[in-house]
């Protein structure tokens, strides 16, 4: 096998009488009697190569042979194509390769998946044969990206002397968050471990420890239900500081990111990022992660349809809800009244119980609410900025569902119908959050971030005593709708680490007995400290312009949390089941 002089995406017309070796997998072959075109591929791109009979003969024949996905070496003269048979969608397209040596390292079956960008498949096909789909280009570019990303992170990072380390995979199961994945100890019958849903703890303790910065580019677990940017085992940027504000900590995080798009994207993104506090993205975007590249806010309209002889919108107020409403600007058109009712289907989703429209000509507002609001109907004109032409959606309910339905419908309406500028990123940080969330179901407080994130107030006893306007030094930072990291200031003394326990539910047994280690640590001179995760997969899609993680991913789960690849998970044999002292039913 000869040394590879060039990749093949590399050659130009620079390089024209070079006699250059080239390697890779066939995307085309076209015979014209005597002359045989080759399009080899590599990760780099493709270059055309040529097979004249009269001067390879001894390997004419193997040329003859080749088919798609076989596995080459080539070695010849680079030549130009000539004049008007020049290919401009091909970088290399202005040269070919006269070829004068022929290896054939491996024949090809034929592949059950097209290895381009242009055809349509089914997922589950392109997964099951992931080391054909990672072949195609887009894919090799994603892959690519991820990888500038990770090494500019790196680079970025032990230039700001962070330091680093690795945690365990191995550790125990703790109560708060998402489900764990578990795993049986052999030795330690009837014991598991739990594979780490994030470092936090870890993270901490290497705090107490006197590192001061640390970083790690770590795996995480959840075992959660799925969705286009979740997978069961996903990586994320790990940050952890010692003695710096939550100011500073965002100022480290934005210069990351600033370089890091500009080193794999050559972009430059302005910094400092806009802040906006918790309440007003849920009151403006209905979403603590509001994609911010367009407008059609929520707009609250209780006070006016308070009035209104429409009785549902009425009742809401009256029982302390909210009557919000979104104006798609323009586009009344293309709505008939059955387009318009259809949506309310759309937002049944998030347990709204219907959806209310108004459209906007000449004469005013028209529609099936339009007789209730006659007499409001000049101050939702001003109020909505409502223009001819324009379609109003309403919904009317408690302040959750409102804002779940209408932020979900704005997004939704906003890609139907383009109106956002795909090029930009638009970064933001969420920051003043409440410390706590409500649970329904358990009839208890859980925290809204993790309950190791320091509230604004250092008063233990006021956390116990009014969670409800508790404050978390908390900042989530969004992309384009996207949370891609959440990062807080961590507590740091036993006794507001032990309230926070308390508040969420935990007797002292259960925090001694889950995190007792955590807490005796406090006890030996914990410094104040903080940090942020950023969702590694998360960025790199959002940088690659793809809509799924699994894009960026290159061996993925789908939707069930199975590889169609490997067929995990599967069953094992009761010789292992025995030897970790576990029955299955």
């Amino acid at each position: 096998m000869k040394k590879r002089t060039y990749y093949n995406g590399e050659l130009r017309e620079q390089h024209i009488g070079e006699i250059v070796t080239v390697n890779g997998w066939v995307q085309s072959r076209r015979d014209h009697g005597g002359l045989i075109f080759v399009d080899l591929r590599d990760r780099t791109g493709l270059v055309q190569l040529k097979f004249d009979a009269s001067l390879v003969k001894d390997d004419f024949a193997a040329a003859e042979s080749i088919r798609s996905e076989y596995v080459l070496q080539a070695t010849g003269r680079v030549c130009s194509r000539g004049e008007g048979l020049e290919n401009p969608r091909l970088a290399t397209g202005a040269v070919e390769i006269e070829v004068e040596e022929l290896t054939v390292f491996n024949k090809a079956k034929t592949s059950p998946i097209y290895i381009d960008d242009e055809h349509q498949m089914s997922e589950e096909l392109r997964m099951k044969y992931r080391y054909l789909d990672l072949r195609r280009p887009s894919k090799q570019r994603n892959l690519m990206l991820r990888s500038k990303v990770t090494h500019a992170i790196r680079r970025f990072l032990d230039g700001e002397g962070f330091i680093d380390v690795e945690t365990p995979y191995l550790t125990r199961s703790t109560p708060e968050g998402a489900r764990d994945y578990l795993v049986p100890s052999r030795i330690h019958s009837g014991e598991f471990y739990a594979l780490p849903q994030s470092p936090q703890i870890f993270k901490q303790l290497l705090m107490a420890g006197g590192l001061d910065r640390y970083y790690q580019i770590v795996r995480c677990f959840r075992d959660e239900d799925l969705r286009g940017d979740r997978q069961p085992e996903f990586t994320q940027v790990d940050l952890e500081t010692s003695f710096l504000t939550m100011e500073e900590i965002q100022t480290i995080t934005e210069e990351l990111l600033k370089y890091v798009v500009k080193e794999s994207l050559g972009k430059d993104i302005k910094v400092p990022f806009k802040r906006m506090p918790y309440d007003e993205a849920m009151d403006r975007f209905g979403s603590d992660k509001p994609d911010v590249r367009f407008g059609m806010e929520l707009i609250n309209v209780s006070d006016i349809v308070a009035s209104s002889s429409l009785q549902v919108f009425k009742s809401v107020v009256e029982n302390n809800g909210l009557v919000k409403a979104i104006n798609l600007k323009g586009l009344a058109d293309e709505y008939s009244r059955k387009d318009a009712d259809q949506l309310a289907t759309f937002v049944a989703k998030f347990k709204a119980k219907g959806l209310a429209w108004l459209k906007v000509d000449e004469e005013g507002f028209k529609g099936p609410i339009a007789k209730f609001l006659t007499d409001q109907s000049a101050d939702l004109v001003e109020r909505l900025d409502a223009q001819v032409g324009d379609i109003i959606f309403f919904c009317a309910d408690q302040a959750s569902v409102v804002h779940q339905s209408l932020g979900e419908l704005r997004v939704h309406l906003a890609k139907k119908h383009q109106l956002i500028d795909e090029s930009e990123l638009a970064f933001l940080w969420i920051v003043d959050w409440p410390m706590f969330e409500y649970d329904e179901d358990a009839e208890r407080y859980v925290a809204a971030h993790h309950p190791f994130t320091k509230p604004v107030n250092d008063d233990p006893k006021a956390l116990l005593e009014a969670p409800d306007e508790a404050r978390g030094a908390a900042y989530d930072i969004v992309l384009n709708g996207y949370e891609i990291g959440g990062g807080s200031l961590r507590i740091n003394t036993v006794e507001m680490q032990e309230a926070m326990f308390e508040r969420i539910g935990m007797s002292k047994e259960e925090s001694r007995g889950q995190f007792g280690f955590l807490l005796e640590a406090l006890e030996y001179g914990f410094p104040p400290h903080g940090g942020i995760a950023l969702g590694l997969d998360r960025l790199v899609m959002l940088l690659a312009g793809e809509q799924n993680i699994r894009e960026v991913i290159a061996f993925s789960k789908n939707g069930n949390a199975v590889d169609p690849l490997t067929n995990a998970p599967s069953f094992v044999d009761t010789k292992q089941l025995n030897e970790l002292h576990l029955k299955t039913k």
